[in-house]
This record gives C-alpha cells, sequence and structure tokens, in this order.
C-alpha cells in the first residue's frame, strides 16, 4: 500500500472534522444529497466531455498506482544489477548476455540489453530507449491531467452547487429558520468542491507526475548502464557513471551500503 496517499486523504478528512468540531458545527449538515449529486456527478461529467474513452479506460489503474506500491527495483538494485551485467560482459563478452536478458524482470532493461546483443550501434539504441521514455512520459501526462481537470472543475462546481442552494432558500425567504438552514446548507457543496479539487485531486495529479519522474529516472540510468557497455567502459566506470545520475544524499546511501556489504563480506 502507498501509505503517504491514505494518510494524506485520513489528514485531510481530519482537518475539515476538526475545523467543524472547533467551530461547534453540526455534522448533520453534510448530510446534503444534493451538494454530492452536483459535485460527484457533475465531476464526472467534466471528465468524460474532456477525454477520449480511451483514456477513461485507465482511471482504476490510476487509481492502483496512487493507493500501491509498484512493484520495481530500487535505484541502488538497479546500479548494482548493471554493475554485474557489465562484469560479465567485460570477462565473457557481449554476446554472454543474451541468455541474461532472458531473466531480466525490467522490460525496458531486457530490451535494452537484447539492442546491445543484436550490435546496434550506440545512437540506435539512444534513439529507441529515448523514444520510449518520451511516449512514456506523453502517456502519463495525459493520465496525470485526468485528475488535474478533475481538481480545477469540482470547486466551480461547488459553486454552482451553492447557487443552486441559494435558490432554494430564497424560496422559503418568508421563513427565517428555514432560509438560515438552506443557506447554510448550500455552502456545503463549496466545501465538498474545494476539499475533493485541492486535498484530493490535485494532489492525486502532483503524485502522479512525481512517481513519472521517478520511473523516468531508473530509465535514464538504465541508458547510461546500456550505453557504458557498448563503449566497453570498466564496471567501475560504469558504476561510477550510474552514480553521478543521482542525487548526493542517494549516492552516498548507496556507496554507504556497498561499504557495510564489503566489511560483512571481509568478516
Amino acid at each position: 500500500m502507498e501509505i503517504t496517499t491514505i494518510l494524506g486523504v485520513i489528514v485531510g478528512v481530519i482537518a475539515v472534522v476538526g475545523a467543524m468540531i472547533f467551530k461547534h458545527i453540526n455534522f448533520s449538515v453534510l448530510i446534503n444529497p444534493a451538494a454530492f449529486f452536483v459535485i460527484i456527478v457533475g465531476t464526472v461529467a467534466t471528465i468524460l466531455n474532456s477525454f477520449p474513452s480511451q483514456n477513461i479506460k485507465t482511471i482504476g489503474s490510476l487509481f492502483r498506482v496512487l493507493f500501491t506500491k509498484q512493484k520495481r527495483s530500487s535505484e541502488a538494485e538497479m546500479i548494482e544489477l548493471m554493475y554485474e551485467l557489465s562484469k560479465q560482459a567485460r570477462s565473457e563478452g557481449l554476446l554472454s548476455l543474451e541468455v541474461k536478458a532472458e531473466e531480466l524482470q525490467d522490460p525496458f532493461l531486457k530490451k535494452g540489453i537484447r539492442l546491445l546483443v543484436d550490435g546496434a550501434g550506440e545512437e540506435l539504441i539512444e534513439e529507441i530507449l529515448e523514444t520510449e521514455i518520451a511516449a512514456m512520459e506523453k502517456r502519463h501526462e495525459i493520465n496525470a491531467s485526468i485528475f488535474s481537470s478533475a481538481g480545477t472543475y469540482a470547486p466551480t462546481l461547488g459553486v454552482l452547487g451553492a447557487v443552486f442552494g441559494l435558490i432554494a432558500a430564497m424560496s422559503s425567504i418568508n421563513d427565517t429558520e428555514r432560509m438560515a438552514e438552506a443557506i447554510a446548507a448550500a455552502f456545503i457543496a463549496t466545501i465538498l468542491g474545494i476539499f475533493t479539487g485541492y486535498v484530493l485531486w490535485n494532489p492525486f495529479a502532483k503524485k502522479l507526475k512525481v512517481k513519472s519522474q521517478q520511473e523516468v529516472m531508473a530509465k535514464e540510468i538504465i541508458i547510461k548502464g546500456v550505453l557504458s557497455m557498448h563503449n566497453g567502459d570498466s564496471p567501475f566506470i560504469l558504476r561510477e557513471k550510474l552514480l553521478a545520475a543521482l542525487p548526493k544524499s542517494m549516492q552516498k546511501k548507496i556507496t554507504e551500503q556497498d561499504h557495510a556489504s564489503d566489511q560483512g563480506k571481509k568478516g
């Protein structure tokens, strides 16, 4: 499970509930079917009107990405794997990686190694792999825009719901008590629209973009490693090239892990 997403939703709900408690607002005001209807159904309508069916079909998988951890190798694991592949290529030749490629779990890495074994040139390898990354980024951008669009429209729909509530309140203008209740209920739609837009949909879009950037970084590491093997770099040089693509803090962490591992082997 992606604990940060779950915590974010829970904390967002707590923020609203806490504000209501501090302001001594009765929770019964939240029971407003009309407000939920205009926000939820209205948001669904805006998404249907904004995106073709092939993108709408991905929404279920996008929620899985948001609420579950993706199974992929960490940067340290990927660098270690590329290091081992480089050692094998240097000692046994590039063709020895043909069998190894079939055992690889990462499809992108498998494609890179196959291109390397098949004798593709450096420019061709880079072009094919970079094109695949660019296509992936474009897909991810469209997917994230589904949620950012929902985050844009939901608050406006909240205003629309509030207008409906105020119209209903005006119909009870001769009954002060009923009119006051109707006005209070009218703003529930605004609260719901703002909450879903700025606590759920827009942050969800941001998280999808961050996850996409992390995936791009992992694939860029693979490209650097494959090209380094193609150029005949030593395993040490390859490893240093890959580490250089990471933030300093991550480089330090990986280096410390390797040092601890070496110490354990010596011990």
